[in-house]
């Protein structure tokens, strides 16, 4: 055989290779995970079931779904062992503030203009208006439609009986 045959075969293999070689990484990560696994974790089933574990054993584990219900799982069925505050915001709704040191932007721009009246040319600036010439361009046009008026009152309106021909 000649070693241009054998290329493909040994690219093939080497991928296989690396391809079970990530996948048994994943796996042992996994089963790392689940066996880090305490009474009162936080855990996603890969169902999609958020549960409290409440006891782990060998083989299973006994989770808290709910007030009075108990569920036992294989512990290769859990999917991710979630932290505290990852818990509490999907199950619970609770947000835990990160930046709680940091300025609250608000929902609106009200506060924004609000002064406490320490400031008198704020105060002052905000009661100027801006006149961006927007009305000298409504008032040439109203001038203009006043002009065109006037113009057609001058003239003599027809009825469907007069005639211009004399």
């Amino acid at each position: 055989m000649n070693t241009l045959t054998l290329l493909p075969f040994i690219v093939l293999i080497a991928a296989m290779f690396l391809m079970t070689r990530s996948a048994k990484r994943k796996q042992q990560q996994a089963a790392q995970m689940r066996n880090e696994m305490q009474p009162g974790s936080g855990v996603r089933t890969i169902g999609g079931m958020y549960a409290t574990v409440k006891e782990v054993n060998e083989d299973t584990v006994l989770l808290d779904a709910g007030p009075g219900v108990e569920l036992l799982f294989a512990k290769n069925a859990i999917g991710t062992v979630l932290s505290d505050d990852e818990y509490n915001r999907i199950v619970h709704g609770i947000e835990h503030d990160l930046k709680s040191d940091t300025d609250i932007v608000p929902d609106d721009a009200s506060s924004l203009t609000e002064t406490d009246g320490t400031d008198g040319s704020a105060a002052a600036a905000s009661d100027d208006k801006i006149d961006l010439g927007k009305k000298d361009a409504a008032a040439k046009d109203t001038d203009a439609a006043e002009a065109a008026e006037a113009k057609t009152d001058d003239e003599p309106k027809k009825t469907d009986g007069d005639s211009d021909a004399k």
